[in-house]
């Protein structure tokens, strides 16, 4: 039997474990901390008294149209715990609700009946958005400069409305690609509409996790894998190499040797522990993301889930019967140097614009959670040196939402990651084995 280890316990090396260890290989993830899931976790809420409650690290959402990431859930037995819904609620200042869902009508046309009543948006930024939606379906396939350009420069071209641009483009792509509209490279905006929102009836539907991101991933879920291992608490040291292939990895004063090996550590780390693979790196950057938790002392909504518009805030999600909300900021760099009790006070200042009762209710507890280097900036000039899970080392693979994995940087963007860098594995191994699903 073919062993591998995998260096970093986050989605793609997880991706990758399961793909390889349900295909017969030996399996070690070395992993730096006690817990797996990476950047999609959860912890225990500091304070409080009695049992802890677990709390993600910031939100983490799917669409249907993930379906790799979908596949994982279903290798771990835990594709149950996705609640999926069909409808997005846009609110404005004052607390008036638009929802946008699928109606009888094919696809892509879909959600025209229910695009047309949304009242958030005038008439001329419909026909502006309707123009460009179906130029985005034409140039899908036709242009090849969409790596070069970013998405605002797109939709400048197209003719868009402030009004568009500002309450339907970059409330959707800035969440879902964690980049604003001026740095992100258009093929990613073109990947989030064409697959999420045109290609299907059901593309579209947003999977909301209905436990802890840690419980999905937690070790009671590779029960079935018996040949994939745990290495916890073992930070990677040096990735050695000798001659033309990797030789073992040295981590927390140890050494594993395995046949195969895949690196799914953050960009910023992998030139450190492999210098010898060359991987460029210059230019690189990071985009932040802000998770802010606030425990009400009585239920505010009873909605699941809302974006918000017009303000800094972008969603909130609905964690225990309306008392206990999760904003979220995607790109947030304008919150960095806030400080903790700022980021509180702007965060439910806002809501109480979308949510009158938060006016009325008392903070019990909140929590800020900055995820600085949440994922890499998706530049047009970044996309272009996105490499591929082969290295100038035969027996050595990258993976991570960082590398070419066809999507941003995302959930599914890390699972195709670790199928594509798993696929190379057996075909090094001489089993040309499939794992990575076609998008549908």
């Amino acid at each position: 039997m073919s062993s591998v280890v995998v260096i970093g316990g986050g989605l793609a090396g997880l991706a990758s474990a399961a793909a390889l260890g349900s295909a017969g290989f030996d399996v070690t993830v070395i992993e730096a901390r006690a817990f797996l899931g990476g950047r999609a976790t959860s912890y225990p809420a500091p304070g409080g008294g009695g049992e802890p409650e677990f709390i993600d690290n910031c939100q983490h959402i799917l669409l249907r149209c993930c379906v790799n990431l979908l596949d994982f859930y279903e290798r771990l037995g835990v594709a149950d715990r996705i609640r999926f819904h069909r409808e997005f609620y846009f609110i404005e200042p004052g607390g008036r609700i638009s929802t946008l869902a699928a109606g009888a009508v094919p696809a892509p046309l879909h959600f025209a009946a229910s695009f047309l009543r949304l009242p958030f948006l005038g008439a001329a930024d419909k026909l502006a958005i309707g123009r460009a939606l179906a130029a985005l379906r034409r140039e899908s396939k036709s242009r090849g400069d969409l790596d070069r350009i970013t998405m605002l420069d797109w939709l400048r071209d197209k003719r868009q409305t402030e009004a568009a641009i500002e309450r339907f483009w970059r409330q959707i792509l800035v969440s879902a690609i964690n980049e604003e509209l001026d740095r992100m490279a258009a093929c990613h905006g073109f990947q989030v509409m064409a697959g999420g929102f045109l290609a299907s009836k059901t593309g579209y539907h947003m999977g909301v996790p209905a436990t802890p991101l840690g419980e999905l991933y937690g070790l009671e879920a590779w029960n079935r894998m018996k040949n994939v291992r745990f290495e916890f608490r073992s930070p990677v040291e040096r990735v050695l190499f000798e001659g033309d292939g990797a030789s073992g990895v040295r981590a927390a004063g140890r050494e594993f040797r395995a046949d195969y090996y895949i690196c799914c550590l953050p960009f910023e780390r992998v030139t450190g522990v492999a210098p010898e693979a060359g991987i460029d790196l210059e230019g690189w950057g990071h985009s932040p993301i802000t998770g802010i938790h606030l425990w009400f002392d009585r239920q505010v909504t009873d909605l699941p889930y809302a974006t918000l518009l017009d303000r800094t805030i972008q969603w909130f999600f609905n964690k225990r019967g309306g008392r206990y909300l999760q904003v979220v900021v995607s790109a947030s760099r304008t919150l960095l140097p806030m400080e903790r009790p700022q980021v509180i006070r702007l965060a439910a200042g806002e809501l109480a614009e979308f949510l009158p009762r938060v006016g009325e209710a008392a903070i019990e507890k909140a929590h800020v959670v900055k995820e600085v280097r949440a994922t890499f900036s998706a530049t047009p000039e970044v996309e272009t040196r996105r490499p591929g899970p082969a290295t100038r080392f035969r027996n050595f693979f990258l993976a991570g939402d960082w590398t070419r994995s066809g999507w941003p940087a995302t959930m599914e963007g890390a699972v195709r990651s670790g199928y594509i860098a798993a696929e190379a594995v057996a075909r090094e191994a001489g089993r040309g084995q499939a794992f990575l699903l076609p998008q549908e």
